[in-house]
């Protein structure tokens, strides 16, 4: 371990939606003369087809930067997996980090959590208790089980990390991050984003639709009659393009229909503070994004959540859930249009980096006990016999 007066952080980033909630916390860090910051950027990051996003990490100011390469073409997700698990723990076993910080719910995240609880290095893991309707649910909950401490958006995350046995002094409610990006003053003026991005349009949809990894067989056919309402309806729309779950393939194919269709634009990846900016002054954003869920409430953009990967996580009055029916995306499209929505700061105010900071400079945060326990808060014994008595 590096000396208490100096204390080693590691960050891990393994997508685009990751690194944008890790980076006010990295710079905060960075910034700070009691901390040494590093950042092990693999995933989406380091692939081409996704944007070769590792550039953008590049830019920022921090010495540290390790590049990985952890999936090959069509690997399944096991397999990458494991491939995160070894190229970190070389990693982090040269480093010798004081903590590990491991974000939300990819296999990337479950990587750094394996390997730091296995090999002794204090984890602490952003964004656990929130819910969804995929297997990254699992994945967020055993990120959560493995891991010493839990940075949460809200109380309503406090209390389900607790609800899993986890020491209600190892949970802080900060906020969600990357809203401390979209309150600051960083963003580019939209005139600038879409000159960049050429992007013609006085008004638009976002649309981010991600494969559900349980409904593999399905993907093909939801990906076109997502792609159908977005013809169908007429409207003018930004496409980004999906993580690299299982089945994105599919939908990135489907995409192919849309190379002759002027009112859409295609983009395989938009930097952070640029897409937020496409956000704001969006009419409505749909797909099946947390960014719909969470970014989309704070400028009070509406959204159109298709599927149920979303299934489970807060709702707001101006967020509709639909299936993969073009009738039905279509009619949600034209509500969405006509809504006036008020800001929503469900997940978090604008200063989740501050608190952060402010929890790791209190020495009690480094006596959390490596050992963990699981905390029992019902009486077991009346369950047994309740159970017994078939209750």
């Amino acid at each position: 371990m590096s000396d208490s007066d100096h204390r080693s952080v590691v960050f891990l980033t393994g997508t685009r939606a990751e690194y944008s909630k890790l980076k006010t916390l990295i710079r905060s860090v960075d910034e700070s003369p009691d901390f040494e910051c590093y950042v092990f950027v693999t995933g989406m990051h380091m692939l081409d087809k996704y944007g070769s996003t590792h550039r953008e990490i590049a830019e920022e100011p921090v010495e540290h930067v390790y590049r990985y390469i952890n999936q090959r073409e069509n690997a399944e997700m096991d397999l990458t997996l494991a491939e995160t698990v070894r190229g970190f723990s070389n990693y982090v076993n040269e480093v010798s980090p004081d903590l590990i910080v491991t974000p939300t719910d990819r296999i990337e995240s479950l990587a750094a959590a394996v390997v730091g609880s296995f090999n002794n290095f204090l984890v602490a893991h952003l964004e656990g208790g929130e819910v969804s309707g995929t297997v990254d649910e699992g994945i967020r909950h055993a990120v959560t089980k493995l891991s010493h401490v839990h940075f949460v958006a809200n109380e309503e995350a406090k209390r389900r990390v607790m609800q899993l046995g986890e020491s209600e002094a190892t949970v802080r409610v900060i906020g969600s991050p990357d809203i401390d990006v979209m309150l600051s003053e960083e963003l580019l003026p939209i005139e600038i984003v879409k000159e960049q991005y050429e992007i013609p349009f006085e008004s638009y949809g976002i649309m981010i639709y991600h494969p559900v990894t349980t409904e593999i067989d399905e993907i093909p056919d939801y990906a076109e009659a997502v792609v159908d309402a977005v013809i169908e309806s007429g409207r003018n729309f930004v496409v980004i393009h999906p993580n690299n779950d299982a089945g994105s393939e599919y939908i990135v194919e489907a995409y192919d229909r849309f190379k002759s269709c002027e009112t859409v634009r295609t983009f395989p990846s938009i930097p952070f503070e640029s897409f937020l900016s496409l956000l704001e002054h969006s009419e409505f954003i749909m797909g099946n994004s947390s960014a719909g869920i969470r970014e989309a409430g704070v400028y009070g953009v509406p959204a159109i959540d298709i599927g149920n990967r979303q299934q489970g996580r807060h709702k707001r009055p101006s967020l509709f859930d639909v299936g993969h029916d073009t009738g039905t995306i279509c009619a949600a499209i034209r509500r969405a249009e006509e809504m006036e929505v008020d800001p929503c700061y469900h997940f978090g105010d604008g200063h989740a980096s501050e608190r952060f900071l402010t929890s790791l400079r209190d020495e009690r945060f480094w006596e959390i006990p490596l050992q963990k326990h699981f905390v029992d808060r019902f009486d077991l014994e009346s369950v047994d016999v309740i159970a017994s008595n078939g209750g």
